[in-house]
């Protein structure tokens, strides 16, 4: 997939250069010859056959370049994102049997540790979270343990 999107890009990168560089030629090639001139009469098939096509290459390159490092851009985060969404977990079902089946019941207060929160059991910030544990009744107590905000646990606690 990756590959097939590059393809389509790396093109039109490469164009965005070369006219950059022959745009560049061109204008390196007016300014001689038109220093060599010293009537304007003269000067004027330079800037005719010469620096007006070489500042238009230069413009048309610098185009092909901010479209090419776009889609580029834009197939690097799609590819992200298809390897995001087909991304499985190797073991696929343990995971939904473990997070289907609760930890406590919706009256138990839980805490994980070395947080700052104590949750109702059945809040989203702790479900099917293995390591969260009963609260302590002296940390809530003490005050080093806050209602969770989500879940607005009550503060009556054994």
């Amino acid at each position: 997939m990756r590959t097939a999107r590059l393809r389509t890009v790396h093109p039109v990168l490469w164009a965005g250069w070369a006219a950059l560089a022959a745009g560049a030629v061109l204008c390196v090639l007016g300014w001689y010859g038109v220093s060599g001139e010293r009537y304007a009469e003269r000067q004027l098939p330079y800037l005719a056959s010469c620096t007006v096509p070489g500042a238009a290459l230069i413009i048309a390159g610098a185009v092909l370049l901010t479209h090419g490092r776009g889609a580029l851009a834009a197939a690097r985060v799609e590819e992200l994102y298809g390897l995001l969404v087909a991304a499985e977990p190797a073991d696929a079902e343990e995971p939904r049997q473990a997070a289907s089946a609760p930890l406590a019941v919706s009256g138990d207060l839980l805490m994980v540790p070395g947080g700052t929160l104590w949750h109702r059991a059945d809040c989203p910030l702790v479900t099917g979270k293995a390591e969260a544990v009963p609260v302590d009744s002296k940390l809530v107590a003490s005050g080093e343990l806050g209602p969770c905000p989500i879940c607005e646990p009550a503060e009556e606690t054994d």
